[in-house]
């Protein structure tokens, strides 16, 4: 027999070879194959196994479900499993929406005695650039593998999800410091459109994946407002190379 299950939390090829390899060590299990960007996994069986022994089989960090077919919605997994899935978007969305607070407020301070607009918003950039790059250097070996999910380059040039990270900071830097200001928007509108038609289709498709944007430390997911974060930062751009304020 075959199940398919929900597995939440699962951000990489490590972590898709930790799923199958303790799934796959059961004594029934025939094997074990994940689905990551679905989140799911198929699981062969010579008999019937309880939710609770294969969860059990599993990390803590990992939480399995049984997927809910078009005729039931029953599920034998403990509430405590589910939690994560009952989460709205503004929920799952808070630490992302609190960064961005945190940043606004802290380019506003820098420059409310003398207000400039061009002055706000490179350093609301550059301070941007520089608190995403240090979650995703939380993780650089987990960061690469969630970004070519979506990400264009990232997925046809492997090493740019590795090198992302350093850009940002670099680009950060330039902008917090006005060094070759122009240089750092041109490179920011091209690293950002790239990921903007990747999030762009992964919207349109309706995948169910994480977003990258704060590395594989905070568990986000793709969602409308990913889209719109990276839409500010371009806009913010294009505004500067073309002398608006």
């Amino acid at each position: 027999m075959k199940h398919t299950y929900k597995v939440s939390k699962m951000t990489c090829d490590g972590c898709k070879a930790s799923v199958e390899k303790n799934l796959s060590a059961l004594e029934k299990v025939t094997s074990a194959v994940v689905n990551l960007e679905k989140g799911e996994v198929d699981v062969s069986m010579s008999s019937h196994i309880a939710l609770d022994e294969l969860q059990k089989a599993l990390p803590s960090k990992y939480a399995i479900s049984m997927k809910a077919d078009k005729k039931t919605l029953v599920s034998s997994q403990p509430s405590s499993f589910t939690t994560e899935g009952e989460k709205t978007k503004l929920q799952q969305l808070k630490p992302l929406l609190l960064i961005l607070f945190y940043i606004t407020v802290a380019s506003v301070l820098l420059h409310y005695k003398n207000w400039s607009w061009s002055e706000f918003m490179l350093d609301f950039m550059g301070l941007f650039y520089i608190v995403f790059s240090f979650f995703k250097m939380l993780d650089l070996k987990g960061f690469p593998e969630s970004f070519k999910m979506y990400d264009p380059l990232a997925k046809r040039i492997p090493i740019y999800g590795w090198i992302y990270p350093f850009i940002e900071t670099a680009l950060g830097l330039m902008l917090l410091m006005r060094f070759e200001v122009n240089i750092a928007l041109i490179i920011t509108l091209v690293v950002l459109g790239i990921t903007t038609i990747g999030v762009t289709k992964t919207l349109l498709d309706k995948k169910s994946i994480q977003c990258a944007c704060l590395g594989t430390a905070l568990k986000l997911p793709m969602t409308e407002a990913t889209f719109i974060e990276n839409t500010i930062m371009i806009v913010m751009t294009l505004l500067m190379l073309l002398n608006i304020f």
